[in-house]
């Protein structure tokens, strides 16, 4: 069976033709729900704890119930990489509030809706890894996190795909957004590194970034190698002018950043501190996490 034949919806897997949700589902109707995107390597589910952390976070950050234990979750995510014959792919874990109204009340939900999708994932071709991405800045700005938390990873991404539109209509296969303020947020998809005389930066969460899990497992890796990581507010100048720029994330992985808005990023190429930390993350990722 190929991956991602095999979906799981509220305890029972289908075929992927025929996975459906009611059309009643506020998931669907209102964007009111969350999800994770996570990893396979080698067998094994990365940071799966960690992605089911925030799961359950983000849920009880929206008020939503869900229906499962958080045991039982993730073997939902193991057994759904089982079905499918996952050993390294990609997983969507996917909670809405469930079937109701059309009104926008979430009291007519009476139960959450959990389904699960593990399948394959090549975000970028892998000669990027090498030459880089040319990305350009949005004018749509990031959400304040004020207003809808970008820590939430929440089924409302409809801030992070107008953005994408632009980054389309520009030819370019990612973009940067900015806060109202004028700070470096993060891109569409991905957190954002800069390396500047070999000190790493990156934003802090406050500034309305996700958490992300591949952030995060960057910044041990750099701190372990003895670089000094700085989560601290910068500007477009400070992404300019840097040594090396690089983005996170769980589809992405860690990829160069080598052109902004058309300014060259260093050499034109992948940096030496960039390349040494995409090889140690993907000597971390070798057989690190829950065993499918």
């Amino acid at each position: 069976m190929a991956a991602g034949e095999w979906i799981y919806i509220d305890g029972e897997f289908f075929p992927k033709d025929e996975a459906k949700v009611s059309v009643f589902d506020h998931g669907l109707l209102y964007g009111d729900g969350i999800f994770e995107g996570i990893r396979a390597y080698n067998g094994h589910v990365f940071k799966l704890d960690k992605h089911i952390e925030r799961f359950f976070n983000a849920a009880r950050a929206i008020s939503l119930v869900l229906p499962n234990s958080i045991e039982e979750i993730k073997e939902i995510v193991l057994e759904s990489c089982r079905k499918n014959g996952i050993h390294d792919g990609y997983i969507r874990l996917v909670a809405t509030r469930g079937k109701g109204d059309l009104g926008l009340s979430p009291s007519k939900c009476p139960k959450a809706t959990i389904f699960c999708i593990a399948a394959t994932i090549s975000l970028y071709p892998p000669e990027f890894y090498k030459s880089g991405l040319k990305v350009i800045t949005a004018v749509q700005r990031r959400n304040r996190a004020t207003i809808i938390d970008p820590q939430i990873k929440s089924l409302n991404y409809l801030n992070n795909i107008l953005a994408r539109i632009e980054a389309d209509n520009r030819g370019a296969p990612e973009a940067l957004m900015l806060t109202e303020e004028g700070l470096v947020a993060e891109c569409t998809g991905d957190n954002i590194f800069i390396i500047k005389d070999k000190c790493i930066w990156t934003p802090p969460i406050h500034l309305g970034i996700l958490d992300g899990i591949t952030r995060s497992t960057v910044i041990a890796l750099a701190e372990k190698k003895g670089y000094e990581v700085q989560e601290k507010a910068f500007t477009l100048y400070n992404v300019y002018s840097a040594d090396e720029v690089f983005l996170t994330g769980t589809a992405a992985e860690l990829i160069a950043v080598t052109e902004i808005d058309g300014r060259v990023i260093g050499d034109g190429t992948a940096g030496p501190v960039t390349m040494e930390l995409l090889g140690a993350f993907k000597e971390h990722t070798k057989g690190e996490g829950a065993k499918i």
